[in-house]
């Protein structure tokens, strides 16, 4: 019965009046609680588009693909994330409570092989559309990543991002065309997929991090730095076990007939 209530549980197990403390402390023995993931519905078009781009990629050597996304800090992190055990006589910190979280900064990163690029930070205020998005790359990856890099890396290096419109439009498209980056170069991507992007796994390691034990923060450049602390401390061999996940998550997604998969 996921997601039941202990009083559902018991109820099905015809065992009445019993104390809710007591039913929870004995469900901590074999469950937990969580809550429901939230995700995009796949339609029939979505499933068959999930299929063909891994039919597409199976035999690619994701060692040469570079995974990038955005992700947006907040000052006091993800509802519900502020939750914990406390001993008995102690109270609960005080946290505070602002609107939208109190602002946050957008972040950008890809991650190639046991490789992080980045991340960088999208300057406060500054709405991506495609124009903004393609300066931003310049100004980040480009000069100081992608330019230190040789000639035969170039040539073989696949760079994958998601549709969102600053990424997908004609502008950004040709923008990225003139940079040599276009054709093979440039990987496809299905709908409503993030759980095929080994980067968003990267994004939960460094939340997971900065926001422990309920942790708020006060300025923008507080969050920003607790973001470049907690992606200094993610080492190669994580990355590589992210990027070295594309053979199964695509297996998976033909298995699943372009259904979700678990990440």
């Amino acid at each position: 019965m996921p997601l039941a209530t202990s009083l559902a549980i018991f109820q099905s197990c015809n065992i009445t009046g019993v104390p809710k403390s007591t039913r929870c402390a004995i469900l901590r023995d074999m469950a937990k609680v969580r809550k429901a993931e939230r995700r995009l519905p796949l339609n029939k078009t979505h499933k068959l588009k999930r299929q063909d781009w891994a039919k597409k990629y199976l035999k690619t050597d994701f060692s040469k693909v570079l995974w990038t996304d955005e992700m947006r800090v907040s000052l006091d992190g993800p509802d519900g994330w502020a939750r914990g055990w406390i001993g008995k006589g102690q109270r609960a910190p005080v946290r505070l409570r602002r609107q939208q979280g109190g602002g946050g900064v957008l972040v950008w990163a890809g991650i190639i092989k046991d490789e992080l690029v980045g991340p960088f930070r999208v300057e406060d205020g500054v709405k991506l559309n495609s124009q903004s998005y393609c300066q931003f790359l310049e100004d980040t990856f480009f000069k100081q990543w992608y330019r230190k890099k040789s000639a035969s890396f170039k040539k073989n290096m696949i760079f994958m991002q998601d549709n969102a419109p600053s990424h997908a439009s004609k502008y950004s498209t040709a923008w990225l065309a003139r940079k040599g980056i276009k054709e093979e170069k440039l990987m496809t991507w299905p709908p409503c997929s993030p759980d095929l992007n080994p980067i968003e796994n990267l994004w939960s390691i460094i939340k997971c991090e900065i926001y422990k034990e309920g942790k708020q923060y006060t300025s923008l450049n507080s969050v920003w730095e607790a973001v470049v602390a907690a992606a200094r401390n993610v080492d190669g061999e994580q990355i590589k076990t992210l990027t070295e996940s594309m053979d199964g998550r695509l297996l998976s997604v033909l298995a699943k007939k372009g259904g979700y998969i678990g990440r």
